[in-house]
């Protein structure tokens, strides 16, 4: 695109940026609302109990399908990219991506069979690598011309993907849990719908930035980018490790959950489970591949090439510890932390909650006007499928805050019988169990009453009988209304398995009292980066604007001190202590300095990828980076599966501060080697 063209795209602003990018705000927004929606519920619906919705799952199959399923979300941008780059064109590929994903969240909606979970989550994954690469890759184009903005623009397009995050977590979890699966999943799938009209209908903002690509072989850009005429394509022999390494990486993800699901294990020989070896000799085969090819281009370009590869051992390093969000964090928020609200705190918490609820989607429907006031004319159809988004994002929030201001915390009790068990040694022991309605008669000499609370939307009165149901079968009992009650009965009966129903008494009424979910905390990493994210913005295109590296040793130092928060907050943990009653204030802090980190890192480094790498490479880098994202996922569930070997041994400060001492200790390093990154990126700011 010319200069003049792209003169002519900045002269529509809103907010100090083209009105395209906001377009490319409210698409990914969507897209992310329906990814982080759906994965919210996902695997807490295969674990839950037949006939609410849930297929009672075993923890370690659900899990283990669930890691699968985001390991092959971050894989399939790399083809994704590539055929965007070659053939299809950016905006083509997002549109595409987004289709497919509709009709993924589609059918997992339809959640009555595992064909079309299956079904489901393989239109997620496919059209996730059509559509994840290729918007951030529009942006790059777009600011081909003008380079100072680039930082700026990614950090506020990353600041709609956590507002997505921070809706989707917030409206299809809720709606999920509260009303049903079929509900949450649903809505996650229509505004992946609506986000991929509205991006339709908003092309003609965009020109010709990010169509079908022409053949760029003799173009003199191409040439400059590349030093010459040195384009270095992939040779046979790099296709086919390409092949190899795809078809292993593919193999060993796939057997995963085949062999906790399905008992078949594809990696097995004569009984020896070869897994381990399998995915070694992958990584080093991509390894080897990524040498020859960096290796292969001219000295400028190599070391171009050579800064990303730093830059993306940095990512490993900072999502290794980051994901312990939702891990180990989430078990130090539901088992370590005092989550019970009561009197003044209740009430406090319930306008903090209502806050931190409107007060972003304000901000967002402020863009929004924005946007429509720039841009009525041009893309009328457009605003008025964004427009009409909003209004059911706003009646949601409505009913969601008027449905907790209704809640009441009830005192129930419900019968226990006793129960004896035999050991492995023939040694007895008895213990309480719930008394279910579907037990035969039990002397009431071996009958007892325990107490639980329940807290619902629902008037009741001291003596009302309740149905409770133990969803993961601890003893955590969740109420159930006489519709679920039936269809719960239904499909036990059906299924020929024992129910989880026990009928308990209303003995307490206690109005003023709360208990924050577990889960609520999570949303504090996208309300923290919505609010952060325009004066970081700021920052990147000011006169102290840092260095890449120094960007990268900040994100992983404030990372550092985030875990440090929770080291020092778990200073009062015994040693193997399975509970705890820790203020909530050291996870908060925890999360915003995890945002702070987050920020000077993530957005910034898609847009030095865009910077650094050639023209022809950059929807593939993407999925490059997104690969090294993935790799650090992975690595923060090992490192997080040691939470209770490290409790027991050493105690929970321990835990947290190896993810204080090593963050911080790259981070250093990360500053120290900014000389050399920057010599490296040969002039690239």
């Amino acid at each position: 695109m010319n200069q003049k063209a792209h003169s002519d795209f900045f002269d529509t602003k809103v907010l100090g940026h083209p009105a395209g990018l906001f377009v490319l705000f409210f698409t990914e927004m969507w897209e992310r609302f329906s990814y982080y929606g759906m994965r919210a519920l996902l695997v807490l619906f295969l674990v839950s109990a037949l006939g609410i919705g849930g297929w009672d799952w075993p923890r370690e199959q659900a899990l283990s399908l669930y890691g699968t399923y985001t390991a092959l979300v971050y894989l399939t941008p790399i083809l994704g990219g590539y055929l965007a780059d070659r053939y299809l064109g950016y905006r083509n590929a997002v549109v595409i991506g987004a289709l497919i994903m509709t009709l993924g969240h589609a059918s997992m909606a339809l959640e009555f069979s595992h064909i079309f979970l299956y079904i489901g989550i393989g239109l997620l994954i496919i059209g996730n690598g059509f559509f994840k690469p290729n918007m951030t890759s529009v942006i790059s184009e777009m600011y081909k011309e003008h380079p100072e903005k680039k930082d700026g623009a990614y950090t506020i397009f990353y600041m709609g993907v956590n507002a997505g995050a921070f809706l989707g977590i917030m409206l299809c979890g809720y709606l999920g849990e509260k009303v049903g699966w079929s509900y949450g999943f649903g809505l996650a799938g229509i505004f992946m719908f609506l986000g991929m009209l509205q991006f339709y209908f908003a092309q003609p903002l965009f020109g010709k930035i990010g169509l079908k690509p022409a053949d760029t072989s003799g173009n003199n850009e191409a040439k400059l980018e590349f030093e010459g005429d040195k384009f270095n394509p992939f040779s046979t022999s790099d296709l086919v490790i390409i092949a190899i390494v795809t078809l292993m990486g593919l193999i060993w993800i796939i057997n995963d959950p085949v062999s906790k699901i399905a008992g078949t294990n594809l990696l097995e020989i004569n009984g020896n489970d070869f897994s381990g070896t399998w995915i070694i000799v992958a990584l080093i085969l991509f390894l080897l591949l990524l040498v020859k090819r960096i290796l292969g281009y001219p000295t400028v370009t190599r070391d171009r090439m050579l800064a990303i590869v730093i830059f993306c051992v940095f990512t490993v390093l900072f999502w290794a510890s980051f994901e312990q969000a939702g891990g180990s964090m989430t078990i130090f928020a539901k088992d370590y932390t005092n989550r019970i609200m009561e009197g003044a705190y209740a009430n406090i918490f319930l306008v903090v909650n209502i806050l931190i609820t409107v007060v972003p989607v304000l901000i967002i429907t402020y863009v929004l006007y924005r946007l429509i006031q720039q841009t009525y004319g041009r893309i009328l159809l457009s605003n008025v499928i964004l427009a009409t988004s909003f209004v059911i994002i706003w009646g949601l929030i409505f009913w969601m805050v008027n449905r907790d201001l209704k809640s009441t915390s009830y005192i129930v009790d419900y019968q226990v019988k006793k129960e004896t068990n035999i050991g492995e040694n023939g040694e007895k022991s008895i213990k309480e169990v719930p008394l279910l309605i579907s037990d035969q008669m039990v002397s009431n000499a071996d009958l007892g009453t325990q107490s639980t609370k329940i807290i619902e939307p629902i008037e009741l009165k001291v003596n009302d009988k309740v149905h409770l149901i133990d969803l993961d079968k601890k003893g955590n009992f969740s109420y159930i209304n006489e519709e679920k009650l039936q269809k719960i009965l239904d499909a036990d009966k059906l299924n020929n398995k024992k129910t989880s129903i026990v009928q308990a008494t209303v003995v307490k009424i206690q109005s003023n009292e709360i208990e924050i979910p577990a889960t609520w905390f999570l949303i504090l990493n996208s309300l923290f980066i919505i609010v952060f994210a325009p004066l970081f913005s700021k920052w990147w295109e000011s006169k102290y604007n840092p260095s890449a590296s120094a960007k990268y040793g900040f994100g992983l130092i404030l990372l550092g001190i985030g875990f440090g928060a929770l080291a020092f907050g778990s200073l009062g943990i015994e040693q193997g202590a399975k509970v705890a009653s820790v203020s909530l204030i050291w996870l908060v802090l925890a999360y915003l300095f995890h945002t702070l980190g987050e920020l000077c890192l993530s957005p910034v480094s898609l847009s030095y990828i865009s910077k650094l790498v050639p023209g022809r490479m950059i929807a593939m880098m993407f999925g490059i980076y997104y690969i090294a994202i993935a790799i650090g996922n992975k690595l923060a569930g090992k490192m997080g599966e040691k939470i209770d070997v490290i409790v027991s041994q050493y105690d929970m400060t321990t835990f947290f501060l190896i993810f204080t001492l090593i963050p911080i200790g790259f981070g250093v390093i990360a500053i120290l080697l900014s000389p050399l990154v920057k010599k490296l990126m040969h002039g690239v700011k």
